[in-house]
């Protein structure tokens, strides 16, 4: 399998294979080294997705060449790649791949030019790189392979040397970013990239690595969520309509407006353009809704659902889809269509009445995968589709998967978070293209503040509170603004850090875990605080994150 001081395909795989099993091993601990210390710590997951996604594929062949082990790696890292750091990580072998492909075997200088060309292509797919994370890690291992390759020595010693320079790299990180040494953790996505190569010079060495991969180690797809109990639905009516407007309609009009329906039902979305008004409610009177507007104007494209029938036949339908989806006709080609990432099931009611065309479920416990968006562009038939990730973390699989597909136009909306995405879809004009769309609601987007309630897994310090495990968190867009030992008291400190002489619309979505007594009686305490704000209350239904809460 070593010819002299050179690597074959069939050593190649084994210490691919090697590399895959150790950094799964280890992935819990590099959850552990996330920043920030709250539940969804998940580097070590999401890269341990996207190198068992080539490694399923690696390990399916039988005769090992250079040529058909990178296109195995290629293809199955970046399909599988979740989150920032597993982007990254399919890059880096995506750009390691390319150098190796056209040899039969790999030598010092190979193996650097492959570094190189890896680091690169990483570096090229972000748009905004950070030093001391992954990528830092990665140079620095490619530079000293670089320097080593012009040396005579044997490949044992190659990688103890560039392994030894990537863990210094590594122990260097929080230095280049203060955010790592005020949590006193190393970068999670460095240590996940060394855990890998650790275990390919074990492979290289032959050292036993662990049991063979299972199938059920990771998925390619997004984890489908846990079935909830059935919950009554309080109001059994889905109302949209548009009000065609033929009266003056002023800004205390729309509240006006926005405070009946708020007396009528909840999932209220109401968006005013241009002589329009396009309305959503749930209510059990869609009568009185329609009456309503009626004083503004005319009505067009009315539709009303009944939710609770819906709801019973739900099942039957889900299964008659099954059933008839290898005959389905596909629906008409359109001009443009919509991809959200959502998560709660009142989050998703939101999102679908603003006419997006396909949630994909994940966001903060799983980030879906760059098949995940893949496969959710090729259910909609559209020219143009926009996806709003609506999580830093999911939006570079998003561009991705823009880069990988040919048939569409794919405008990636860099959202944030939910509300950020809500934002943006309600600010889509018809009639602009694409590159104004995305203009208009990025820039609208910069003016949503995003706050999130949630509790700490682990004792840390962080942006000068003392944090300990299983305290409430109140974290804003750029770091955490409250904290405290139970959730409303922190949620209301949260909202107070966030509103200021600016704020005009506050929105809250509960999570699963908060019952509607809890977040009305939250919801008035935040109304006294801020009586001249308007406020809207949502069941978002979201896990791990208590109240999510914006303000614009």
């Amino acid at each position: 399998m070593v010819a002299g001081n050179s690597i074959d395909a069939a050593l190649l795989k084994t210490m691919f294979l090697a590399g895959a099993q150790r950094l799964e091993s280890n992935k819990e601990w590099i959850n552990e080294l996330n920043v920030f210390p709250v539940p969804d710590g998940d580097t070590g997951t999401n890269m341990t997705l996207t190198i068992m996604s080539a490694a399923r594929e690696v390990q399916a062949i039988e005769e090992p060449s250079m040529e058909n082990l990178a296109k195995a790696i290629s293809s199955g890292s970046l399909r599988g790649a979740r989150g920032n750091s597993g982007v990254i990580l399919s890059q880096l072998l995506r750009g390691f791949t390319k150098e190796i492909k056209k040899v039969d075997v790999l030598t010092a200088e190979v193996i650097a030019r492959a570094f190189q060309r890896g680091t690169e292509t990483a570096y090229k797919a972000v748009m905004k790189p950070k030093e001391g994370t992954i990528l830092t890690v990665a140079k620095g291992m490619a530079d000293k392979a670089a320097q080593l390759a012009e040396e005579e020595m044997e490949l044992a010693s190659f990688f103890e040397q560039i392994i030894a320079c990537g863990d210094e790299v590594l122990s260097r990180t929080p230095e280049m970013l203060p955010v790592l040494k005020q949590a006193g953790v190393v970068d999670s996505g460095g240590q996940g990239l060394m855990q890998a190569m650790k275990g390919a010079f074990d492979g290289f060495l032959g050292k036993e690595v662990a049991a063979p991969l299972a199938e059920s180690t990771g998925a390619s797809q997004a984890a489908a969520a846990p079935q909830a109990e059935p919950q009554e639905i309080r109001f059994g009516y889905c109302t949209e309509f548009i009000i065609n407007l033929e009266k003056r309609y002023t800004d205390a009009d729309e509240r006006e407006l926005k405070a009946y329906l708020e007396s009528l039902g909840d999932s209220i979305v109401l968006v005013s353009d241009d002589g329009l008004v396009k309305i959503h409610v749930h209510t059990n009177d869609p009568g009185l809704a329609i009456q309503k507007a009626l004083t503004y104007g005319s009505l067009s494209r009315i539709k009303i659902d009944n939710m609770r029938e819906e709801h019973q036949e739900k099942l039957f339908k889900e299964a008659e889809k099954a059933a008839a989806k290898k005959e389905e006709e596909p629906a008409p080609r359109k001009e443009v269509g919509f991809i959200a990432v959502s998560v709660g099931d009142g989050m998703n009611e939101i999102f679908k009445g603003l006419n997006v065309d396909y949630l994909i479920e994940g966001g903060q416990t799983m980030n879906p995968s760059t098949e995940d968006m893949l496969n959710a562009i090729s259910h909609v038939n559209a020219d143009t589709i926009y996806i709003f990730p609506n999580n830093k973390n999911i939006i570079l699989a998003a561009e991705q998967a823009m880069h990988m597909t040919e048939d569409k136009q794919i405008v990636v909306i860099p959202s944030k978070t939910a509300p950020q995405g809500i934002t943006a879809i309600i600010n889509y004009i018809p009639g602009l293209s694409p590159e104004e769309n995305k203009e208009a609601m990025i820039e609208e987007m910069s003016k949503v503040k995003t706050g999130q309630v949630t509790y700490a897994v682990r004792d840390t310090s962080l942006d000068g509170f003392e944090i300990t495990k299983g305290d409430i968190m109140g974290l804003g867009d750029k770091g955490l603004l409250a904290e405290g030992r139970e959730v409303e008291p922190t949620a209301l400190e949260l909202l107070k850090a966030m509103v200021d002489e600016e704020t005009e619309l506050v929105s809250v979505y509960y999570g699963a875990d908060i019952s509607e007594e809890q977040a009305e009686a939250f919801f008035a305490k935040a109304q006294e605080l801020f009586p001249d704000v308007d406020m809207e209350l949502h069941n978002g239904g979201q896990p791990i994150y208590y109240y999510i809460i914006s303000a614009e």
